[in-house]
């Protein structure tokens, strides 16, 4: 046991000085590399097809990548991504795929590459095999409460990505209430790290700071979010997941040599987007998987909530602000989220047919509807959900979504 403590303190200590005294950008490279090399390494050379992928730092109501992959596929790009689950508010990539019946997560190397291979794109999760020592590392760094670490962070995200081989990575670093970095300050930091440890380990890299004080979309939760990006592959959905898709999806493809400006890839994603073509890819990933692809048709083969309580507005006026730190509080009470790696997530529950700002709404109109198990779990929630939304006289100025570009 001694030599245990022993242990744990003498690797704590390299990790306690770099929270306190920070890394210079070839140090952040240099760790990032080792932790890179310290499983298995995925190798796209040689393909047909260029390799690109998106990292997200993670928000509420953010199912973007379940477009993403897709529509990047269906340009011409090849997608490996590899995604994680949610802890806390913020919602998990994985845990959404994983309410559809059937889809498999866990692939291995070569099945994920072979599903890459024959439909253009596939999403997992980390194996055991790939950037090991991040698991170990991210352990001490709970333990020491040095999570927070600009560096220590980019070498978690940047390692884990670079594993899985592709040759462009875009990052949407969200900013705001919801986000993990809530200042724009911080958030551009990070932006810049990731952007410049990609690049000196030989990627091509951009990122956007995204607006995260309000909910995206008008879900959140796991089967609601992938019913919302569903229809957002079928050219309709709300406009603000549909911009940031072919925002950061047109980054993919302008990198990835498929586009030559970003002007004509958003043009020619949204044609791709309303013509079908990335909801059949998307169709063909599900299947590959394992997945039931019937629910794209039919979201009632989805998990269903066996309760469903509306949430009235308490005046009438225009919603000025939708606070996505309180809806993401709510849809963890009501079992869509996990506040520790073992918890059990309910995947029917959650929020949708959220408001958005600028939406006039009349007294008694429902702002949202809360989504459980059982009414009671939906009822008791119910004036927490309502003082998440603002509603004021007047309609408030139009939101941000693109805060920055860091190319």
């Amino acid at each position: 046991r001694d030599k245990l403590v022993t242990g744990v303190q003498t690797c704590a200590l390299p990790i306690l000085a770099i929270f306190f005294r920070g890394m210079t950008p070839e140090e952040t490279a240099a760790l990032t590399d080792a932790m890179m090399r310290s499983g298995d390494l995925v190798s796209f050379e040689g393909w047909p097809r260029p390799t690109a992928d998106k990292h997200s730092t993670g928000g509420i109501g953010d199912k973007l990548s379940l477009m993403i992959a897709p529509l990047a596929a269906a340009a011409g790009l090849a997608v490996p991504m590899i995604s994680g689950r949610g802890l806390g508010i913020t919602g998990g990539t994985l845990d959404k795929l994983e309410s559809i019946p059937g889809y498999d997560t866990r692939l291995s190397v070569e099945a994920f590459k072979r599903v890459i291979a024959e439909v253009g794109c596939s999403v997992i999760g980390q194996t055991d095999r790939l950037a090991p020592a991040d698991k170990k590392l991210y352990a001490l760094r709970d333990v020491t409460g040095t999570v927070p670490s600009i560096p220590l962070i980019t070498a978690s995200i940047m390692s884990k990505k670079l594993a899985e081989g592709a040759e462009t990575l875009v990052f949407d670093v969200k900013c705001g209430r919801a986000a993990f970095m809530r200042s724009r300050g911080d958030a551009r930091a990070l932006a810049e790290s990731l952007s410049r440890v990609g690049r000196a380990l030989g990627r091509k890299t951009a990122a956007l700071l995204t607006d995260m004080d309000q909910p995206l979309g008008r879900t959140a939760g796991n089967a609601v979010e992938v019913a919302e990006a569903v229809e957002t592959l079928k050219g309709a959905g709300p406009a603000d997941t549909r911009e940031l898709t072919l925002a950061l999806t047109a980054e993919m493809t302008v990198l990835g040599g498929v586009h030559p400006d970003l002007d004509a890839a958003q043009r020619e994603l949204a044609r791709l987007l309303d013509g079908g073509q990335a909801l059949e890819v998307f169709r063909r990933m599900v299947a590959a998987q394992g997945g039931d692809p019937r629910f794209i048709d039919d979201p009632s083969r989805l998990p269903q909530p066996g309760a469903a309580v509306a949430v009235p507005a308490p005046q009438s006026g225009f919603v000025s602000f939708v606070d996505a730190e309180a809806i993401g509080r709510v849809v963890l009470q009501l079992g869509g989220g996990r506040t520790a790696t073992t918890d059990m997530i309910d995947p029917a529950a959650g929020v949708d047919r959220l408001v958005q700002a600028g939406e006039p709404v009349t007294k008694g109109q429902p702002l949202m509807r809360l989504l459980a198990q059982d009414a009671s779990r939906a009822e008791a929630l119910v004036a927490r959900a309502a003082a998440a939304v603002a509603v004021a006289a007047e309609p408030p100025p139009a939101r941000d979504l693109l805060l920055e570009r860091i190319a």
